[in-house]
């Protein structure tokens, strides 16, 4: 059976309990697609925020809210790879998060179909690709819905950005746990940890998340 075959027989449809809200901006929460209307990354269930997007470490899980199509789903927050949905199955399919903040994978959408997150190669080139800034705590660039167009996550003033990019360990609160958890991907280079995003991690990475960390949210 074909792979997209597979994958439109899955079960993506339905909007499960999540076991955290939302980390996503309460005001800071819109995207935009022509063919979509505006779609809030943070409101989604009820109490509002308890199925909407969560930025994990190394993907995103949760529900962004179309007005035009409704429910679109970036993942269960269970990624089949551990750290990275596989993107081979219906059951292991939503977005991750690479190096330098690169987005990658699919969303799902019952009433729009297939939302890819691995745009063309030359919107990486010309800084266009879908991301998560790490530095402004923002998402940034473009994803690709062939039934529905571009998604634009780029806006100067309508996009959608963390509640707390110093809430790195995103428990809620900004402590020392937080200021451990950015070591321990600082170490080792985890592409997470190039807060500037410069392509590499290094002391200035250490020197503005420090910055960021003092600031609290």
């Amino acid at each position: 059976m074909h792979l997209r075959t597979t994958m439109l027989l899955a079960s993506l449809a339905a909007a499960p309990a999540l076991a955290q809200d939302s980390n996503i901006s309460p005001t800071n929460k819109w995207s935009w697609g022509e063919n979509l209307g505006w779609m809030n990354w943070h409101d989604a269930g009820s109490p509002a925020g308890s199925q909407g997007v969560r930025i994990q470490d190394t993907f995103l899980s949760g529900f962004v809210w179309a007005e035009n199509v409704g429910w679109i789903n970036l993942g269960d927050g269970t990624p089949g790879l551990g750290s990275s949905y596989g993107n081979t199955s219906g059951s292991d399919a939503g977005v991750n998060i690479g190096q330098g903040g690169i987005l990658s994978g699919l969303a799902w959408g019952e009433n729009v179909g297939w939302i890819n997150f691995d745009t063309a190669p030359t919107l990486q080139q010309y800084g266009q690709h879908a991301r998560f800034d790490f530095g402004s705590g923002r998402f940034r660039g473009y994803a690709w819905g062939e039934n529905v167009g571009w998604i634009n996550l780029d806006d100067d003033e309508h996009f959608v950005a963390q509640l707390c990019p110093s809430d790195w360990n995103g428990d809620g609160v900004v402590n020392t746990q937080d200021f451990i958890a950015y070591l321990n991907d600082w170490a080792p280079k985890h592409a997470r940890a190039d807060v500037n995003g410069d392509g590499t991690v290094n002391t200035q990475d250490f020197i503005l998340f420090l910055n960021m960390w003092a600031s609290g949210c």
